[in-house]
């Protein structure tokens, strides 16, 4: 019977297989997290995937497939949840500040302590409803099983700059929302790109949406 693989050798070898370059350090912080967050789950259940070995691939990997389509700046993961994509993100770009946010008072705590633990000085954590929060703009925003395009769009439009872009992640190509956003929203946003992700060892289509604003430009 073929032994199981280690978290820790198949969080190398899917950083590799998605051209990332992870320190031993990274590694650690990153494996850190997850056995946080297993932990956390064992009580307040905030992700259906129980086993660490699993979870390296749903969360990590997956969370990871975003590097290279992010583009520069600050950063806000809205509707954070357990941490995704924001926590990853962090940990591997700590020269971006990123800020979580939730409208869940015990995934804020979780986010808060991992924090904490992690000395990721460039995480603030916010528990908030996005359309509640104000602050001032962001270069990106990152959602992940939040809401449907339209939804989120119209819900965090306050927090993007005009220059932004939001990144929403996505399973399977998500045809239906496309159309509706341009239905109702083509003059104000622009799908700029769907870029299909390849997740090691996830057997699940995943997609990112890149969309900006309608700059007028005699405005």
């Amino acid at each position: 019977m073929k032994e199981a693989l280690t978290p820790a050798v198949l969080l190398k070898q899917g950083a590799t297989s998605l051209g990332l370059s992870v320190s031993d350090d990274e590694s650690e912080q990153l494996l850190t997290y997850l056995s946080l967050l297993a932990r956390f789950n064992r009580k307040h259940n905030l992700t259906a995937v129980r086993n660490e070995s699993a979870m390296v691939a749903t969360h990590l990997l997956d969370s990871l497939s975003i590097l290279p389509y992010l583009p520069p700046g600050r950063l806000l993961d809205v509707g954070s949840g357990a941490g995704l994509p924001g926590i990853p993100v962090a940990l591997l770009q700590p020269q971006r500040r990123c800020l979580l946010l939730d409208a869940s008072f015990k995934r804020v705590v979780f986010l808060q302590d991992v924090a904490r633990r992690l000395s990721l000085n460039n995480v603030a954590v916010v528990h908030s409803r996005v359309e509640d929060f104000q602050s001032e703009p962001f270069d990106v925003c990152t959602t992940r099983a939040f809401a449907t395009l339209d939804k989120t769009l119209a819900l965090s439009e306050h927090l993007l700059g005009d220059t932004g872009v939001w990144l929403a992640m996505k399973g399977r190509y998500p045809g239906d929302e496309l159309h509706e956003l341009a239905q109702k929203t083509a003059d104000r946003y622009l799908v700029q790109c769907v870029e299909p992700l390849q997740v090691p060892g996830l057997d699940a289509e995943r997609h990112a949406v890149l969309i900006g604003k309608q700059i007028d430009p005699g405005a």
